[in-house]
């Protein structure tokens, strides 16, 4: 599919061009994420991981110090804030000039991250739900803000998901949110659909199915699908035996539009960006 326009986001005073997609790295400085191969708690392994994700040509790295899969355990600001600052440190010494990005849906876990370690960029799962500060943060802060779609929270999220109409409901909550952080003037505003937070195996292909719809807002959008369950419980696998599902659901999101793909396998999805892009353009 033709993509309709470009896009760009200010990442520290730098225009980062999103005509052709991006890829961010995910850098998970947690004992618990779902996917036990982005778990990184050293500093070898955490500046191992720096090294990778930029090496292999990812444009953003994502940091998260939060566990949200389904039932995970509710982990303090305190210790969010501690693992982050390990991270970040470590992250700042090995690549001083990458783009960061923060995921978490705290806004004074992400004022410190912007304000201590120049993060460019807040992804918060909860678009503001979690915490009632942080899109005033956010325009405080005056920094691209990812905002995903999310019911419930990540304790219980998975327990009984229920839409009346899926894309319906889904939109509304986008436009209501993007309204409210342009009344109070924040500038960047990127959507995340949030595939697998709060959905059935049947909500995540059908939003799958309508994607291409969200390019209504004029915004860029995320996908982050990377080794998730709406994958390897479809197969019958396991999260380390679902690289191949995450490329073929990559693909078909980079054909509806996606912009920026949130990944665990950075080689790979530059590579099937490399390849969609050049079918666009064949």
């Amino acid at each position: 599919m033709e993509r309709l326009n470009t896009k760009y986001i200010n990442v520290n005073g730098t225009l980062l061009d999103l005509s052709t997609p991006c890829v961010m790295g995910i850098l998970n400085v947690t004992p618990d994420s779902f996917y036990a191969g982005s778990r990184m708690q050293t500093e070898v392994e955490i500046a191992r991981r720096v090294e990778q994700i930029v090496t292999e040509g990812a444009g953003i790295i994502d940091i998260g110090a939060y566990s949200s899969r389904p039932n995970a355990d509710n982990v303090s600001a305190r210790e969010e804030m501690e693992r982050l600052r390990t991270g970040l440190s470590v992250l700042r010494r090995v690549k001083p000039d990458a783009v960061v990005s923060v995921d978490t849906f705290r806004a004074d876990v992400a004022r410190m991250c912007v304000e201590e370690y120049g993060v460019a960029i807040i992804n918060d799962i909860a678009a503001g739900e979690m915490d009632e500060e942080m899109f005033r943060t956010v325009a405080e802060l005056n920094v691209p803000y990812i905002m995903m779609h999310m019911q419930g929270t990540p304790q219980d999220m998975q327990q009984h998901p229920h839409y009346d109409n899926l894309l319906k409901e889904v939109f509304q909550y986008f436009a209501r949110k993007v309204q409210q952080l342009r009344d109070l003037g924040v500038k960047d505003i990127i959507l995340d659909p949030g595939f697998g937070f709060g959905k059935t195996l049947e909500h995540n292909y059908e939003l799958l199915n309508h994607l291409e719809e969200f390019r209504i807002f004029e915004l860029p959008l995320l996908v982050g699908v990377s080794r998730k369950s709406m994958i390897y419980r479809l197969l019958g696998t396991t999260p380390q035996e679902s690289l191949n599902g995450t490329t073929v659901i990559d693909t078909i999101c980079l054909l509806k539009g996606a912009d920026i793909l949130r990944v665990h396998d950075v080689k790979e999805a530059v590579e099937t960006i490399r390849i969609v892009e050049a079918m666009r353009n064949s």
